[in-house]
């Protein structure tokens, strides 16, 4: 079926059984499922307060893209694979403005993405791997869980945070924000469950799971390359090459064929080049007015003029 300016790809279809009796490790129960097990001190209706209080102070001390078109390409992104999600709880997308290669989530469900991040991505189904990611921490309700573990092992230490408020607690700085350590940085079991979660929930909303390893492998590229753009949250889970063939052996067990995935659309490509426009503007605003600049004009967004899907084709399905 083709879809306006939509890039579909075509694959064969094969038969992949998932391990029996394992629900998180398959797709079809998205939705009918717990993935949050683990001991949480934590009700729901506290993490939703807790991540309420620390998204608004990271609406504070960053910058967010208020641009409205931005903002509501990204969260109808996010929505539709919170849909497709194990989610318990709403799930809210911001973007920060920053040139950091970054997306975290807080507890409760508010997830933030960098507009370095959405420019790093070339294609919707990148994107949509990410930030499925950042969804496969809220469905299986990492942040409280890991505070729960750091509580348990130091259960001499009353959490500052049920005496006045979590800034004094911020021992550590995050993403170049005043926040507790705890709720940004995972340990490697919960990146990896998130890894796979992230996968199912692009599946299911109908994206190629591949391009979730096109963006990590972007992202190991740049750390390489370009030392500092990517987050020091990511540092402590690099994209290594171990991580990317885990997620290559998730599709490959996990993820049924489908005879057409969605790739990319014109939307995003308008929303990036509405990001890059942007970002241009902001280096030429920044530049210093006695030297001579070479100005560019920015990009009109403008799609080409034969708006019909592309076809991608695959021999195989690794």
């Amino acid at each position: 079926m083709h879809r306006r300016g939509v890039t579909l790809a075509l694959i064969p279809l094969f038969a992949i059984t998932c391990i029996a009796g394992d629900k998180k490790k398959d797709p079809d129960e998205i939705g009918d499922r717990d993935v949050s097990g683990g001991v949480n001190f934590y009700s729901i209706e506290q993490e939703m307060a807790m991540g309420k209080q620390l998204a608004l102070e990271v609406e504070r001390q960053s910058k967010i893209v208020d641009d409205p078109i931005l903002s509501e390409y990204i969260n109808r992104l996010g929505q539709n694979l919170a849909r497709n999600s194990d989610a318990k709880i709403p799930v809210s997308f911001k973007i920060i403005d920053s040139d950091s290669v970054n997306a975290f989530t807080l507890p409760g469900g508010y997830v933030f993405v960098n507009s370095g991040l959405i420019r790093l991505a070339q294609t919707e189904a990148e994107l949509a791997g990410a930030m499925a990611h950042e969804i496969g921490h809220v469905a299986a309700r990492h942040s409280t869980r890991q505070q729960t573990r750091e509580q348990i092992a130091n259960l001499a230490t009353v959490p500052l945070i049920f005496m006045g408020g979590w800034t004094g607690y911020a021992a550590r700085q995050g993403a170049g924000l005043g926040l507790p350590m705890t709720f940004l940085s995972f340990s490697r079991a919960f990146e990896g469950e998130a890894d796979m979660l992230g996968l199912e929930y692009m599946y299911k909303a109908g994206y190629d799971p591949t391009a979730s390893i096109d963006i990590f492998e972007r992202i190991e590229s740049l750390e390489k390359t370009k030392p500092g753009m990517v987050a020091k949250v990511f540092a402590t889970h690099p994209m290594t090459d171990d991580r990317i063939k885990k997620a290559q052996q998730n599709i490959n067990e996990n993820l049924p064929a489908k005879l057409e995935y969605v790739v990319n659309t014109s939307e995003f490509n308008e929303m990036r080049g509405r990001l890059v426009a942007m970002h241009r503007a902001q280096k030429r605003e920044s530049a210093d007015p006695n030297k001579p600049t070479l100005k560019q004009a920015p990009s009109s967004g403008k799609v080409d003029s034969d708006d019909r899907p592309t076809l991608q084709r695959r021999e195989d399905f690794l």
